[in-house]
């Protein structure tokens, strides 16, 4: 069964609080959000302005508050990149307390990805390296807090698909490790949405769907490799076709997960972008 997200990120530009997407998701009839994650703090979101969540946050408050929305966690996003240097002594530790939160929140997933660009100074080998051992220490912590760590096509080694195999061969004995596949990065990155789909599709456990606006393709397609949000409604970009041609595919093999918006909460941005989902998934 195919449901329905969205990430708290939308709302991040609006300069909102958590409670304001989630009334949102309530008000649209929605089951899922998706978290945004704070390893530390961060003074704007403090004074109420962002809509994340420090991990230092009481899980179990948090998670009373959901339940009376009605509203459980598909993801927490924790996406700090794996790919460098300090990715060893910044980003095991944040993907290690974002595990331990989810597991207390009841939320099954957890995101992380590589960063923007290469790291200065290190070979593909050398980064393959730093991210073998990343993923050989959080996978200790997923597995044991039976959380899945998905990883997220967003930077110049996961949008190539030559690069994901290997990592998904490198752990293959494990089940906790997954993707969570992104429309919109892959798309901007270059590469086919569809056929990136296809060849990862049974390990895919989670999704981020982003459409990318016309003069944002022209502009940026194959120079960058990844966008935080979807400045248009989803359905309404260049890569509307793709989107529908990816949710065929999660369709043809029966796929259980989730659809995760990632749209900018301008004035009926997200609630256009809900309406074609819906469409899509009943067709």
């Amino acid at each position: 069964m195919i449901e329905l997200s969205m990430h708290v990120d939308n709302w991040r530009h609006q300069d909102a609080p958590l409670s304001v997407p989630c009334e949102f998701a309530k008000k649209h009839g929605m089951k899922y959000i998706e978290l945004g994650s704070v390893n530390g703090d961060y003074f704007v979101q403090s004074l109420g302005y962002n809509p994340h969540v420090p991990l230092h946050t009481d899980p179990l408050r948090l998670k009373r508050y959901l339940d009376s929305m009605g509203l459980k966690v598909s993801q927490i996003d924790a996406a700090y990149p794996m790919s460098g240097p300090d990715g060893q002594f910044r980003g095991i530790p944040y993907t290690i307390e974002a595990i331990k939160f989810a597991w207390a929140l009841g939320c099954p997933r957890v995101d992380t990805t590589d960063g923007a660009t290469r790291p200065k100074g290190y070979s593909d080998d050398e980064v393959k390296m730093l991210v073998k051992q990343y993923y050989r220490v959080v996978l200790e912590w997923a597995e044991s807090h039976e959380i899945i760590v998905n990883v997220e096509p967003h930077g110049p080694y996961t949008t190539d698909p030559d690069f994901m195999e290997w990592l998904f061969e490198t752990f293959d004995d494990s089940p906790w490790l997954r993707m969570n596949f992104d429309t919109g990065n892959t798309f901007i990155s270059g590469q086919d949405p569809v056929k990136f789909l296809d060849r990862f599709k049974h390990k895919v456990s989670h999704c981020h769907i982003k459409d990318v606006s016309e003069s944002l393709a022209k502009a940026c397609r194959g120079e960058e490799t990844g966008i935080s949000t979807s400045v248009v409604a989803i359905g309404e970009g260049v890569n509307a076709e793709n989107i529908a041609g990816c949710i065929e595919i999660l369709k043809s093999i029966q796929w259980d997960g989730i659809l995760s918006v990632e749209c900018e909460a301008a004035p009926g941005n997200v609630e256009k972008s809900l309406e074609w989902l819906r469409q899509q998934i009943a067709k």
